[in-house]
């Protein structure tokens, strides 16, 4: 069995970047349950679209990628298996998305599990291989529309592309609206059922099993880590540099040039959530120019270190917030649901810090280190003080 890894090797930044990561998620979620007014309300609603909608998962999708990467590295330090165990993370990882999908209406950790196995199928290839395949899968959902398309053409004739796309938003738009129904009332078995079948009609959809940015970001860390680029910013200047402009240059294509210049689209290759790599560029430079900032924003590396404890809070106070078997809030003013986010956020930091005092890693990362290894895992600090857990 894999053990516990000492807390000097430990990469302060992931910490810290997952930590900012969960703050911008909070804030995206609260964003999504705003109204749609005007004035100062709608200045904030387009910043929190523009500059941090998508680019937060972003960043953690990319963490995971890093995650992933690092306890492959040390297992093979250690010369120890690494895939059934890893696998056996995924498989409890997928029973978290679906209690997360089900219960609260969040699907992100069952596709993290799910694309978590095509990692482990192309972590020995190259990094230009790995480079190709992050392309690829970037563009890859464009791709297969554009197949789509093609075949319905040459099979039923142009008239039919309309009409089938017709289809399948008019089903999307059905699917959607009995959730959206069935959280304004105040049961919370008719809540259940109609995301029960919401989760049957999503993932039966093209944009589940077709590779798309999860994937390109999954690899996008897994390089990071491979080239030691979190550990050794200084040597990766340029690259850092590099992906910053790739991410700003992303970002303002696809948000103000293409739609100025009546351009549709770019296949994936520019998106406004590549603005992920310069926040994640930035921090880096920041966190090594500044040393001293890791222990500034520990808070937030503490919440980073409880990831999937804070991420399952979230989500499940908002489902208490908005839902009207609950509180049913229905929908807040962006001045006021920003706010709202940021002193949630607050109090999990708050509690990360000092739940991190006495245990190793948080409640929901002990049920998944003990699910997958199959046996209870020592959580007090008083057990091995100077110890904590391999992420």
């Amino acid at each position: 069995m894999a053990a516990p890894v000492v807390s000097s090797d430990r990469i302060g930044s992931l910490d810290v970047l997952r930590g900012l990561a969960l703050l911008g998620m909070i804030v995206v979620h609260f964003h999504d349950r705003s109204t749609d007014p005007g004035g100062v309300d709608e200045v904030v609603r387009t910043l929190i679209w523009r500059l941090v909608e998508s680019k937060s998962h972003g960043t953690f999708a990319l963490l995971f990628g890093a995650g992933f990467a690092i306890q492959l590295r040390r297992a093979e330090q250690r010369g120890l298996p690494f895939v059934t165990l890893y696998l056996r993370r995924l498989g409890v990882l997928a029973l978290f998305g679906f209690a997360a999908h089900a219960l609260f209406g969040f699907n992100v950790l069952l596709g993290y599990a799910t694309w978590g196995v095509a990692l482990l199928l192309i972590r020995r290839w190259s990094t230009r291989a790995l480079v190709v395949t992050a392309v690829l899968t970037a563009v890859a959902l464009s791709l297969f529309h554009l197949a789509y398309t093609l075949i319905l053409v040459l099979t039923t004739g142009p008239a039919s592309v309309e009409t089938a796309y017709q289809a399948r938003f008019a089903l999307a738009d059905s699917v959607n609206a009995a959730v959206d129904a069935a959280e304004a009332q105040s049961s919370y078995l008719v809540l259940l059922t109609a995301r029960l079948r919401h989760m049957a009609w999503f993932y039966s959809q093209p944009f589940f099993f077709v590779p798309g940015v999860t994937l390109t970001l999954f690899i996008m860390g897994l390089l990071y880590v491979r080239h030691q680029v979190f550990e050794q910013v200084e040597n990766h200047r340029r690259l850092l540099g590099g992906m910053a402009t790739f991410g700003l240059v992303s970002w303002l294509a696809a948000d103000w040039l293409l739609p100025w210049a009546g351009i549709e689209g770019s296949f994936g290759l520019f998106r406004d959530q590549w603005l992920t790599f310069t926040y994640v560029s930035v921090a880096l430079f920041l966190m090594n120019k500044w040393p001293a900032l890791l222990q500034l924003l520990r808070p937030l590396g503490d919440a980073g270190r409880m990831a999937l404890t804070n991420y399952l809070a979230q989500i499940a106070v908002l489902d208490l917030l908005f839902s009207g078997y609950a509180l049913g809030l229905g929908k807040v003013r962006p001045v006021a649901g920003l706010p709202m986010a940021l002193a949630l956020f607050t109090a999990q930091a708050a509690f990360s810090t000092g739940w991190l005092k006495y245990y190793r890693f948080g409640p929901a990362e002990w049920l998944w280190r003990s699910l997958t290894y199959g046996r209870s895992q020592p959580m007090r600090r008083t057990a091995m003080p100077a110890e904590e857990a391999v992420r």
